[in-house]
């Protein structure tokens, strides 16, 4: 049976490749402020992207909510928790790479993608704290354990390293990105102990060597568990853009050269 969407949408050249709803900040009762996770993170990010001069509500892309019908579209009743239609309703999109960079083992997506040769996981995480889930690591392509309290130097030496190899064993059409910020210095959660410029650092060095090969990257900002995170993701957001790699309209780059685009262009 087939079923109809409307979450595709034409995004205009004048809009930039970020998506954000205001419902992306869960409130209740005032209840959100005891919880470790800052649950309007998001759009203090927005806020200040706005603050800095680099974004108004006119150049974001308004998220959409999924509908029944619109799930019904790429899963099944029985299992609504698979992302496989990248592969069935994005065109040229054949092989793709998840490079899971948050403090936590990625076990949804490895169960999820397990045993499909099309998408390769890499994931750096600390090897101590949840989920340790030994079934799915069966899924993961490439596997960075971390101790306790791993520092800058050593994190950003393993995460360059792998990620080369990971786009020499396999060149893909896509990556997905997930840049989780539990990673940062005194999250309890997390466990390591990368400090903010660490952070920004990591995003830029995963945007230099993805967008190097021309391969279009869909960064994801995920955990993070102190208030300070918000203003870290908004500060790596404008470096990316102060060096070139993300932006509506950027010239072609070169693992040095960070000139590119976040996204490839449209296909007529």
């Amino acid at each position: 049976m087939l079923h109809t969407t409307q979450l595709y949408q034409h995004v205009p050249e004048t809009r930039w490749p970020i998506v954000y709803s205001p419902r992306y900040n869960i409130t209740f009762m005032g209840l959100e402020k005891l919880h470790p996770f800052d649950a309007g993170k998001w759009g203090k990010v927005i806020n200040f992207l706005k603050e800095e001069k680099l974004l108004s509500d006119s150049m974001l892309v308004e998220a959409r909510e999924a509908s029944e019908e619109d799930l019904l579209v790429v899963h099944t009743r029985r299992y609504l928790n698979e992302l496989k239609f990248l592969f069935e309703r994005v065109e040229g999109i054949s092989r793709a790479t998840i490079i899971d960079l948050d403090a936590h083992q990625g076990n949804g997506h490895e169960r999820d993608f397990m045993g499909d040769k099309r998408v390769y996981i890499m994931d750096v995480y600390n090897r101590h704290i949840y989920p340790g889930d030994r079934f799915a690591k069966q899924a993961i392509r490439r596997k960075v354990e971390l101790e306790w309290g791993t520092e800058d130097d050593e994190y950003l030496d393993k995460v360059e390293r792998n990620i080369e190899k990971s786009l020499q064993e396999h060149l893909p059409d896509v990556v997905v990105y997930n840049a989780g910020t539990d990673i940062l210095e005194g999250d309890r959660l997390g466990g390591l102990s990368i400090s903010p410029a660490g952070i920004v650092k990591r995003d830029e060095l995963v945007f230099r060597m993805v967008r190097g090969r021309q391969v279009p990257i869909l960064m994801v900002t995920s955990g993070g568990y102190q208030k300070r995170t918000a203003r870290i993701i908004a500060d790596s957001i404008l470096n990316l853009f102060g060096l070139g790699l993300i932006g509506p309209e950027s010239p072609s780059v070169s693992a040095q050269n960070s000139d590119t685009p976040l996204l490839p262009p449209a296909v007529p």
